[in-house]
């Protein structure tokens, strides 16, 4: 086998040998072959397999020729927009488009197009009307039935609908992907293909999937869009069937006689599979090509990381991991991590620093609990949440060992951990031994973390802890910190305008800030991404889990003040911040004492005086808190 990347050019393939591609992969994304990159591994899995990829990367949408690279692929095409929506890589939260776009070359922006599959798909289709399209990657995972697209604000129809494509592979999709290209290497037509898991197929019929009482039927989409309370139950109906030992297929009817059916997701990987996955030969690099444009950006803070895990069974209402990885965690060996370690090392780029090892979730190394593997997850209960379930196996030892072991390769300086960890999970384990060495060597200053608001009913719709959680998490963090005679914070990751967050909701979080004498320097406001509970809420109003209202702001003006709370010593941010307090009746909070979040003033026409004065009492404020948290002395 060539140890060189895949080709992007006839030259390149001519290089190899071969006078037709089995399969031709377009992507959205720069061409970077990297195990953190799900193109990457779909086209080395392929390989492994005996197929033959070929890569177009980021093609020209305005011209049929650069789909046409390769000529007619053997078996089909492979479509993905790449490693994040297409719609969330060009827009902030506020529908503003963004400058940068990190996996493209030089991070240039508009480099591919709004809703990317669906373009890409189309574009195909008019030069090659017959040949097989299979898309996947997280924009069609999480948009594969019908689903709210924040973007137009409207109820979409499932993006394989949209996009004309044959087959839709939802999930990780390594071992449905083999699958699917065994069937068509067999002769099988893709219509013929309704049996594979971790896949989407349209029908005309559904009497097979019926059969034995096995398929669901969801509220037909065209009723969704005209009652929001039907998505509402719609959606419900899909969170509850993502797991691989549980799930039933679903059916999604489009008009008269037009259906989806999503079969049950992929199996978790085994270990040794896993390990497989993320030891294919890949080059660990962005194609050369890049480097006159300066390279690929989103490839930095990857390099020199190791993925140790996938799925999460943290359950936060805001993510899609469940929809996408789901919630059986699957880990990969620690002779597979320490080979990737070492491999490392010999790179003339490393500086003796890993940045992460971990994924979703760093801690976690197995499922929740024995039961899962066989039986699934549970429908009506969640791991962590509100309180750690008494099944739950709490258990750091074997990524304690893990990293005591990274940490002794000749060559490698330090360790860190950046991928997050949940706190709550942390506090369960009666063994401090993993926050000791946690603090000990996988910090540097400041340990980050995702308590994400303060309220707790807040809390409660997303699906995390009670505040005094993270409270106790905090406590026990300083004093082994004290105990090692280090000084390193906990800095919190926060969410504004979440569904369920009003004014006052807001107003408690930046008095919580003023209280740890820390202004968060990026705030995320709610970004309402397809398919996860939270954007469920957004659209609909209600909890699915439970069709109870909740209070949603849609409303730009209230948004911003939210977020100008949390950062409300920005100067910039005084009138929203002010006008947020009266309109809420917290008038208490604008003044020049120390619970103060603002003085009585507009802009700078106030007297210097009353100026300098705030100025000195918050000063004063952040020193005392400071010192305070610190335990220094003045």
């Amino acid at each position: 086998m060539i140890h060189d990347f895949l080709p992007i050019t006839m030259e390149d393939m001519k290089k190899r040998g071969w006078e037709q591609p089995d399969f031709v992969y377009v992507i959205g994304d720069a061409y970077v072959d990297h195990s953190s990159f799900g193109p990457a591994i779909i086209s080395r899995v392929l390989e492994a397999h005996g197929y033959k990829v070929a890569i177009i990367s980021q093609p020209d949408w305005t011209n049929d020729e650069s789909v046409r690279v390769f000529g007619e692929p053997r078996l089909g095409f492979l479509v993905s927009a790449g490693n994040m929506d297409s719609m969330v890589n060009h827009y902030s939260v506020s529908k503003k488009r963004r400058k940068n776009d990190a996996y493209t070359p030089g991070g240039v922006a508009g480099k591919r197009p709004d809703y990317a599959t669906i373009v890409y798909c189309n574009l195909i289709k008019r030069s090659y009307k017959n040949k097989p399209i299979l898309i996947g990657g997280i924009e069609a995972s999480l948009r594969r039935l019908g689903h709210y697209d924040y973007w137009s604000d409207k109820l979409k129809r499932s993006i394989l609908m949209d996009s004309g494509a044959d087959l839709l592979i939802y999930g990780m999709g390594e071992l449905a992907i083999v699958e699917l290209a065994d069937a068509l290497n067999s002769g099988l037509q893709a219509e013929d293909i309704t049996f594979v898991r971790g896949t989407v197929y349209k029908a005309k019929t559904i009497d097979s999937v019926l059969e034995n009482e096995q398929g669901i039927v969801l509220p037909d989409f065209e009723d969704c869009q005209a009652d929001r309370m039907n998505y509402a139950k719609s959606f419900l109906i899909q969170y509850n069937n993502t797991d691989f030992a549980t799930a039933h297929p679903l059916i999604e009817k489009y008009g008269e006689k037009r259906y989806l059916v999503q079969n049950p997701p992929q199996r978790p990987l085994t270990m040794q599979e896993m390990d497989d996955v993320y030891e294919l030969p890949y080059m660990n690099a962005y194609h050369p090509s890049y480097e006159k444009d300066g390279g690929v950006p989103a490839i930095s803070e990857i390099k020199f990381s190791l993925t140790s895990n996938r799925g999460c069974y943290g359950g936060c209402s805001f993510c899609a991991l469940t929809f996408h990885q789901g919630r059986i965690v699957q880990a990969r060996s620690h002779e597979s991590l320490l080979r990737e370690a070492n491999q490392m090392v010999q790179d003339p780029q490393f500086k003796g620093y890993i940045h992460d090892v971990g994924g979703p979730t760093a801690q976690f190394r197995g499922p929740a609990c024995q039961k899962q593997m066989k039986h699934g997850v549970c429908k009506d209960r969640q791991c962590l949440f509100p309180k750690p379930c008494k099944n739950l196996k709490v258990d750091h030892s074997d990524y304690i060992q893990l990293l005591r072991k990274l940490r002794a390769i000749k060559g490698v300086k330090k360790v860190f951990i950046r991928s997050g960890i949940r706190y709550d999970y942390v506090l369960a384990d009666k063994d401090r031994t993993f926050l000791r060495e946690l603090c000990q060597h996988h910090v540097s200053g400041q340990l980050r973390v995702a308590p994400e608001h303060v309220t707790d009913h807040v809390l409660a719709l997303m699906g995390k802890p009670d505040a005094s959680v993270y409270q106790a998490f905090v406590e026990r963090f300083k004093a082994v910190n004290k105990q090692l005679g280090l000084n390193q914070y906990v800095v919190p990751y926060l969410i504004s305008s979440h569904p369920g967050s009003d004014l006052k909701d807001a107003i408690a979080l930046a008095e919580s800030v003023r209280d740890m004498g820390y202004m968060p320097e990026q705030v995320q406001d709610f970004y309402p991404t397809p398919s996860t509970i939270s954007t469920v809420m957004y659209y609909t109003g209600v909890d699915p889990r439970t069709m109870k209202k909740v209070y949603v702001t849609r409303n730009p003006h209230e948004k911003a003040m939210q977020r100008a709370l949390i950062q409300y010593r920005k100067p910039e941010n005084y009138a929203l911040v002010k006008e947020a307090l009266l309109k809420a009746g917290r008038s208490d909070l604008i003044g020049f004492g120390p619970q103060c979040l603002i003085p009585p003033r507009e802009h700078k026409n106030s007297s210097a005086r009353n100026g300098n004065r705030h100025t000195n009492n918050r000063v004063k404020h952040n020193n005392d808190a400071r010192h305070k948290r610190t335990g220094k002395k003045r």
